[in-house]
């Protein structure tokens, strides 16, 4: 407990880059460099206005320069990053599984909130991940399932977006991809779990506008990441529990 207390602080710092990561990447911009930035102004952050959940609260939400509202998405990615890391040190302990846990979450993080905002989830970020994570798997624990549950998983998203492809997009499958091979057997819980966390805003769309609903779309990657976080954690456990049953 007191080493995931302590991942907190790094975990904020991961998502302070995270939140760099989703706001220049769909603009094919640097990563690296310029530094920090107002979005609105172009003013650059001093180091005490780009702290991690402080700098949002000292500041009110807005930018020092010219008072433009900064997006609640900058600090719900750092404190999502937070304790997801600190999550992944507490279920996992030190170990190279954490490492991999730990990157696989902060790639969600950053799909999720490019998703919302920009509706696309970009294959500079998922197709490396999806990579990364089945080689790291397969070498820390060697066997077929993270390959056969990547393209599983992918393969059965794929078949869903040729028969609905307003509802589902390649960006989908291809986090798919990612979800099976971190996650193996317990990819079906993430995509059941995604797909009906889904529902929610679904359901209420159709209540406020009826059938023009049907052509008002939703980021499903969000509800994916947050299907896969639940099967990361719980994922044997929900699935020994229904085997049983």
């Amino acid at each position: 407990m007191m080493l995931a207390a302590i991942a907190l602080a790094p975990g904020l710092a991961l998502g302070s880059f995270l939140n760099v990561v989703a706001a220049r990447v769909p603009l094919r911009r640097s990563i690296v460099s310029p530094g920090s930035a107002c979005m609105s102004c172009g003013h650059e952050l001093a180091w005490y206005e780009n702290l991690p959940l402080l700098s949002y609260v000292a500041l009110r939400g807005r930018c020092r320069s010219c008072g433009a509202h900064i997006a609640l998405r900058y600090p719900a990615v750092e404190l999502a990053a937070a304790l997801l890391v600190a999550g992944c040190v507490w279920k996992f302990g030190l170990h190279l599984e954490t490492a991999i846990a730990v990157v696989f979450c902060l790639v969600l993080v950053a799909i999720s909130a490019i998703d919302v905002e920009h509706r696309v989830i970009p294959n500079r970020i998922v197709l490396p991940a999806a990579a990364f994570v089945l080689i790291a798997q397969t070498a820390v624990k060697p066997s077929p399932e993270w390959a056969i549950a990547a393209l599983g998983a992918s393969g059965v998203l794929f078949l869903a977006a040729l028969v609905n492809p307003a509802g589902l997009g390649m960006g989908d499958v291809k986090l798919a991809l990612l979800l099976g091979a971190m996650l193996g057997r317990t990819v079906p819980i993430a995509i059941f779990l995604g797909m009906v966390a889904a529902l929610v805003p679904a359901l209420v769309l159709f209540a406020r506008h009826g059938a023009k609903a049907r052509k008002m779309g939703i980021p499903l990657g969000p509800f994916l990441a947050l299907g896969a976080v639940v099967a990361l954690f719980a994922g044997h456990p929900i699935l020994h529990t229904y085997l049983q049953y």
